[in-house]
């Protein structure tokens, strides 16, 4: 009887200890068949294809934040612009956010404002506005309908920084920007005597 105890002990060690061996190998093949997120902005070049982005910051330089924009009827949620960082969203009230502007021209992000009376609309200017040593170019200013999921181009391209973005409040559709014009660079309106100003595109005006 002894003898039997011992070798079914024997046993029972020798199996907790293949069970033990096998559990790190059966996690690692779950963790190699994850699927990897899709890369964003890939290269249609034949001779880019294969790279691709990965991410070396925010710096210092690249992590200020250029513009806040909160929901009035749910502070919870808002919406963050950073000078190279693009603009981030929270719903619940910062304990996570989410990115929901890099795949657009650029994330060089100078304002951010909200329709109140319509907060599914929100307004992106692009282009730092804080005059500095390292101020970034922007392109244009983008418009979401749908609380930030997609943007659409709006214009104004040829303006260098969007510093601010106010919205028409009985009109979410409207939105008047304080831009600057890139140096030396005038768009085609602005250089129509026939439009008086302000007018879209040059300086301050209506999108």
């Amino acid at each position: 009887m002894q003898f039997r105890f011992r070798w079914s002990s024997l046993v029972a060690a020798g199996a907790a200890i293949t069970l033990a061996t096998a559990t790190p190998a059966s996690a690692q093949r779950s963790n190699a068949a994850a699927p990897r997120p899709a890369p964003i902005n890939i290269s249609t070049d034949p001779l880019l294809r294969s790279f691709q982005w990965r991410s070396i910051g925010p710096s210092d330089m690249g992590g200020r934040v250029d513009d806040i924009a909160v929901v009035e009827k749910d502070p919870r949620i808002y919406y963050v612009g950073y000078a190279t960082g693009g603009v981030f969203k929270t719903i619940n009230g910062g304990t996570t956010f989410e990115p929901i502007f890099d795949t657009y021209k650029t994330t060089h992000v100078g304002a951010v404002a909200i329709a109140q009376s319509n907060p599914d609309v929100v307004w992106v200017g692009t282009g730092e506005g804080n005059n500095r040593q390292s101020s970034s170019y922007g392109a244009g200013v983008y418009k979401s309908t749908d609380a930030g999921k997609t943007f659409t181009d709006m214009g104004l391209h040829e303006t260098q920084s969007i510093a601010r973005i106010v919205v028409d409040p009985g009109n979410p559709d409207i939105g008047h920007t304080a831009s600057i014009l890139e140096q030396g660079s005038l768009p085609p309106s602005c250089q129509d005597p026939s439009i008086s100003s302000p007018f879209p595109g040059c300086g301050t005006g209506e999108v």
